[in-house]
């Protein structure tokens, strides 16, 4: 339609010219100057029925018309603090009708003030940000697109404007199209397989047993929660022409809030706020600072004044308090799917695999603890320990230079007895158990996941065609190739750009690494220069346990190091994934996740495979010690082995980092809330806290992280790094990480409800790049453990004696009888006068037996000073040496081959599960076909009526 003698035109157009128009859903109205004279005399009465007609298709607000040219900012002059400003037609339409506003739905702050229209989104900004013609043409671009807004100042600050986002029906509907939203349109019919009458009978026989046994406490009270429709519905992509088809009780609920929150967030990323190609999406907005927050709102206070099993839940923010972040159900099993319809699928999933690793490390937990309890019972038979706490006339050599005394033995019966709690026979039992389970959890987790996608409809999702990061399009903007899946120019990176950047990143990767190996070296450092000086300390109690507190500080001081350095590795791995220029976000956060996890396993684990792997192994012997810059002598091991300090290691970094997590999780942002609310009632005063609508309450709150779920998921991998890695040395690491991650559930949750501002919902099929992680980690964890067992522990070295050397040589036995005389044929004699001068201690050992000592002993196995080659290593050491190889050779072989077997033989698909799929496909081809043959016999039959029967109809 044209009206050019009147000055107006109309055109289909898309792009909104805050010049001279506006657009209106399609189309364009463009405001020209009329001049004088009768030439131009125009009808107007057509071109106002004309506006009117556009009007009405678009659903826009005559208000808009008067904000295209007008000369306020951001709509300011429709805004009173403490007030809202409807921009809505609703709002309007109330106010000019005289209905009456439901007083209920105004006072909750979580709708417009006419009390039907929904917040959906809410935007945050200050008058005093400079960006106010870039906010402008998005938020008239954005009633355009068929959005609804109120806006409100802030009741703290009024320079704060919050921006209230409503969809109505009609653009949900079309985006949800548009997105593939699947809804439900028929409820599930259950199928159940022909049963024989005897199992049928069985069957009815075990539940009247049932009834009399009580309920199992940890599932849920199906009273308290909702009936979810979803999980018990057929579901299919929206479509507005089947909307018959689909289950609409109320187009109000039809999509739930976090379904709503997630169309206006895809619809907000796709608006203009400039000319220019690049120019569009919140995201650019929310990153030059013209927004200072955006998020979807709470649905409510999550306390309530009565009980909800009297009153019932007010929102479901408050019945995931309730069954969930709530300390009292620490014990029950999680709602996954309340979770889910709240949070979206990637934070239910995130639970979904926390909840499932924490149920997995239940067997291993108790296995552990039963290998600790073994060492604990067999420890009064034990015949290594008793030979240690018995041996007053063996006199060790020291363990330092000069300061260091000479020491019996017996005085290290404790640590003898303690070693034998973590290494004794069932150990390499438990080692090949964590293997295992390290498979058997990622195999079933395959399966729990095909499962939970299924249940959430995610079997068919695939994500879209990601967006291009902007760094990326400003950074090669100028070089543009045809994209194969779009047909769209698009930035491009040249290969040999890429490569320098991945180059350079590796360069700084392996940099880092070297900052950690000489944080290693410092704590190396550390160790041998004060085990010196703890040797020569005035208490007694220090003085005689030199290499216990030796260990112990150095751990403590070695945590220090790792969290200050995870501070620096987070900017740096930061800079290096910005320096490769990734070109979506998805491989931004897939190179980030890798980098971080890297450094941070590295940095927690170094000191660890040190004390391991290097701690006593490369020290020399008495008179001809290796030397650190020829000046520092290695540490050595404890007299009854080094397993005892991978043991404190273990426990004490496991302990301390856990702890810290949960304190930085949970106390951090309790905090800073409480500083908020604080500074509030100071300003303010306490009556007014209950006068604050919802948007102002989850404004004060804590975003959620920048990077997401990434803090989450690394404190959990990180710690099944060290419950599967290590787990030979310290059988309890299964325990303590499981009673952490029955703390961590709750911590999280009670986060996620109270703390943090609601998230977005958001899609995602599993945990992504994390699962390769665990895959890598667990076949790590079998080498570790096997040279643990080889080389760490003793078992090889007992082994071999009870075999070969001791009483029971040749005879095929391995008990403890066959151990008597270990201790004595594991320990080398050293001659006192060989000593080196810078070694030679101040005592000569004359306060053991009134005389000086001519001879002590050392660990190791190596020929008298009196033979033909003093101090040459013995034939038993090659013997030792060689079963240790071999050990290696066949426990890694042997555990990857039942890996693999166990991998082979679980389907990552439960077959119940492919049959339901099956069946569901073809019931669901049956309801459409019913559906429509049941719409279009209603239209013959209502054209019969009418009188408008046409021939050949079909059916």
């Amino acid at each position: 339609m044209e009206a050019s003698s009147s000055g107006i035109t109309y055109g289909k157009t898309r792009v909104f010219h805050p010049e001279g128009g506006v657009d209106l859903q399609g189309y364009q109205l463009d405001m020209q100057i009329l001049p004088d004279g009768p030439k131009n005399d125009v009808d107007f009465s057509e071109i106002l029925n004309a506006i009117q007609e556009m009007a009405k298709d678009v659903n826009i607000l005559f208000d808009e018309l008067e904000t295209v040219n007008s000369p306020c900012k951001d709509d300011d002059s429709l805004l009173h603090p403490g007030n809202t400003t409807s921009t809505s037609d609703d709002a309007s339409r109330l106010e000019a009708g005289g209905e009456t506003v439901p007083e209920k739905n105004r006072s909750n702050g979580l709708y417009f003030r006419d009390g039907k229209c929904r917040i959906d989104y809410i935007l945050v900004y200050r008058k005093a940000n400079p960006q106010t013609e870039k906010r402008e043409v998005f938020e008239r671009n954005i009633r355009a697109e068929g959005l609804q807004m109120e806006k409100e100042s802030s009741v703290i600050n009024s320079d704060i404007i919050f921006v209230k986002l409503h969809a109505p029906w009609e653009v949900l509907g079309r985006y949800a199209e548009q997105m593939n939203v699947r809804m439900p349109f028929r409820r599930k019919i259950y199928y159940l397989p022909r049963r024989y009458k005897f199992m049928s009978r069985i069957d009815k026989q075990i539940s009247r047993f049932r009834r009399w046994l009580p309920r199992k406490p940890m599932r849920l009270d199906r009273e308290t929660l909702p009936d979810l429709e979803e999980s018990d519905c057929y579901t299919a992509p929206f479509s507005q022409q089947r909307i018959h088809h689909f289950i609409i009780h109320n187009k109000d609920t039809f999509f739930n809030n976090a379904t709503r929150s997630r169309i206006v967030h895809h619809i907000l990323q796709r608006i203009k706020y400039e000319e220019g190609k690049n120019k569009i999406g919140l995201n650019r907005l929310l990153t030059n600072g013209s927004y200072e927050a955006a998020f979807p709102l709470h649905e409510g206070s999550y306390r309530s004044k009565n009980s909800i099993r009297t009153h019932g839940a007010q929102n479901h923010r408050h019945l995931l308090y309730e069954c969930w972040a709530s300390w009292g159900v620490w014990y029950k099993y999680q709602p996954l799917d309340l979770v889910r319809r709240y949070f979206g699928e990637k934070i239910g999933l995130y639970f979904a695999w926390l909840g499932w690793y924490t149920g997995m490390l239940f067997p291993a937990a108790f296995i552990g603890l039963f290998v600790f309890l073994y060492g604990v019972i067999t420890l009064d038979h034990c015949q290594v320990s008793k030979e240690v706490c018995q041996a007053t006339d063996i006199i060790m050599c020291p363990v330092c230079d000069k300061y260091c005394p000479f020491m019996r033995l017996s005085d290290s019966c404790v640590y003898a007895k303690v070693t034998h709690l973590f290494d004794n026979g069932a150990t390499v039992f438990f080692a090949v158990f964590m293997a295992v389970w390290a498979t058997v959890f990622l195999e079933f987790w395959k399966r729990r996941r095909a499962v939970i996608a299924y249940d959430w409809d995610l079997i068919d999702w695939e994500e879209e065609e990601e967006e291009i990061r902007p760094q990326f399009e400003a950074k090669y903007s100028k070089k543009e190739r045809m994209n194969p899946i779009s047909g769209k120019p698009e930035p491009y990176q040249a290969f040999a750009d890429k490569c320098s950047r991945l180059v350079v990143s590796a360069s700084g990767i392996f940099f880092m690494i070297c900052v950690v190996i000489a944080a290693v070296f410092g704590i190396v450092i550390y160790r041998v220069v004060t085990v010196s000086t703890f040797a020569a300390f005035k208490w007694a109690l220090i003085r005689n346990n030199s290499q216990v507190a030796t260990t112990g500080t150095a751990v403590c001081i070695n945590f220090c190091i790792i969290m200050l350095l995870n501070v620096l590795y987070e900017k740096v791995a930061l800079l290096l994934t910005n320096l490769e220029q990734p070109r979506t976000e998805s491989e931004w956060e897939n190179s980030f996740t890798l980098k971080m996890f890297l450094f941070q396993f590295v940095n927690l684990n170094s000191s660890t495979f040190y004390i391991a792997f290097f701690l006593g192994r490369f020290t020399g012997h008495p008179g001809a010690y290796l030397r650190l810059i020829n000046r520092w002598r290695l540490e050595e091991c404890h007299p009854s082995g080094c397993l005892i300090d991978l043991c404190m290691q273990m426990g004490i970094i496991m302990v301390l980092k856990q702890t810290w997590n949960n304190f930085m999780e949970l106390g951090y942002p309790l905090i800073q809330n409480w500083w908020t609310r604080r500074k509030v009632r100071q300003e303010h005063g306490p009556q007014r806290k209950v006068t604050f609508p919802q948007w102002e309450k989850d404004y004060s709150l804590q975003p959620m992280n920048a990077y997401g779920l990434f803090d989450e998921y690394l404190e959990m991998i990180l710690q099944f790094g060290f419950t599967t890695i290590f787990v030979a040395a310290f059988p309890l690491a299964p325990l303590l990480a499981l009673l952490n991650n029955v703390i961590e559930i709750r911590l999280d949750a009670y986060k996620f409800v109270t703390q943090w501002r609601r998230p977005l919902a958001s899609r995602a099929k599993d945990i992504g790049i994390w699962y390769g992680i665990l895959e890598g980690i667990g076949i790590l964890s079998v080498i570790t453990n096997a040279f643990v067992i080889a080389i760490t522990s003793d078992f090889i070295p007992r082994l071999v004696y009870a075999y070969k050397y001791g009483p029971c040589a040749g005879q095929g036995e391995a008990g403890q009888k066959c151990m008597v005389g270990y201790v004595n044929a594991s320990l080398s004699v050293f001659r006192i006068s060989d000593f080196e001068n810078r070694s030679e201690p101040e005592s000569d050992g004359s306060e053991f037996s009134g005389i000086p000592l001519k001879y002590c002993r050392y660990r190791d196995y190596r020929d008298p000073p009196h033979s033909p080659v003093p101090y040459g290593y013995t034939l038993q050491f090659w013997h030792v040496l060689a079963a240790r190889l071999a050990f290696i050779i066949v426990f890694e072989h042997l555990v990857f081959c039942i890996k693999h077997l166990i991998s082979y033989l679980i389907p990552d698909l439960p077959k119940d599960l492919r049959d339901r799929m099956r069946r569901e496909k073809y019931l669901i081809q049956e309801m459409m076909y019913e559906a429509e043959l049941e719409r279009l016999q209603k239209e013959r039959k209502e054209r019969k009526k009418n009188g408008k029967a046409h021939h050949n109809e079909w059916p």
